[in-house]
């Protein structure tokens, strides 16, 4: 089904202003200009401001109009855990820090249902904001059977499902998990955090249709760059 209009355009200023397009201070559209570019009235108008204020992304001041805000990111956690949505990033750069091909028993975090020599791809990345601050930290693995050329790859853009799928590989499950985690010395290192600060990890499991382990994935944020929040409809309609 096709979504609703109002949340449409809500959606694509939402998206701009996650990517950085729309910095804070930026002014958005008013209800009347958002009336005239989209042809619609002027409560529908009204709702797309109300809502992206509710989710804190924006400020609504009376006469002088509605700004992108200062402050953390905040995040769906129910987009933020869907794999098949591909959510705006951090404006900034990534770094391959690592891609070689190890036993299985190398990598972090450990990886469930593979031999301890099993051969794998690790890969762990780095994304840097405009100012070049280490801002998260990822870790992937992949049986290298699944994906023997894998590191022939852009690693630095790559991103594993749509790999996959544009390999043929018969994906057919995701699961995520969040763990709070302490980081250790080398992690803190890499995120620019002291030891034994406290994270919250995501991490994803994927298999193919047969059962087995197609990928397991590793995403750590510095703290205080993003908040978690979860907004549903409770309409009756």
């Amino acid at each position: 089904m096709t979504a609703p209009l109002y949340l449409r355009i809500r959606n694509e200023l939402e998206a701009r202003i996650r990517s950085g397009e729309l910095p804070p201070g930026t002014r958005l559209p008013t209800e009347a200009e958002l009336q005239e570019q989209h042809g619609i009235g002027r409560a529908t108008a009204q709702r797309v401001l109300h809502e992206l204020a509710q989710a804190g992304l924006v400020e609504r001041h009376r006469r002088r109009g509605t700004f992108v805000t200062e402050g953390v990111r905040q995040e769906n956690l129910l987009r933020f855990v869907n794999p098949k949505l591909v959510g705006p990033e951090i404006p900034g750069r990534h770094e391959v820090y690592s891609a070689s091909v190890v036993p299985a028993s190398d990598v972090t975090p450990p990886v469930p249902g593979l031999a301890a020599d099993t051969p794998v791809t690790y890969l762990v990345r780095r994304k840097f904001d405009a100012e070049e601050n280490p801002v998260a930290l990822e870790y992937a693995t992949v049986p290298f059977a699944l994906a023997p050329r894998l590191l022939d790859e852009d690693l630095d853009h790559l991103t594993m499902i749509p790999y996959f799928r544009g390999q043929g590989v018969p994906i057919a499950t995701s699961r995520m998990y969040l763990d709070p985690i302490l980081l250790d010395e080398p992690t803190g290192a890499l995120l620019g955090c002291a030891p034994g600060t406290p994270v919250l990890r995501q991490r994803r499991l994927t298999w193919l249709e047969n059962g087995e382990l197609a990928e397991s994935a590793a995403y750590l944020m510095r703290p205080g760059l993003m908040e978690f929040y979860i907004e549903q409809s409770v309409r009756g309609d």
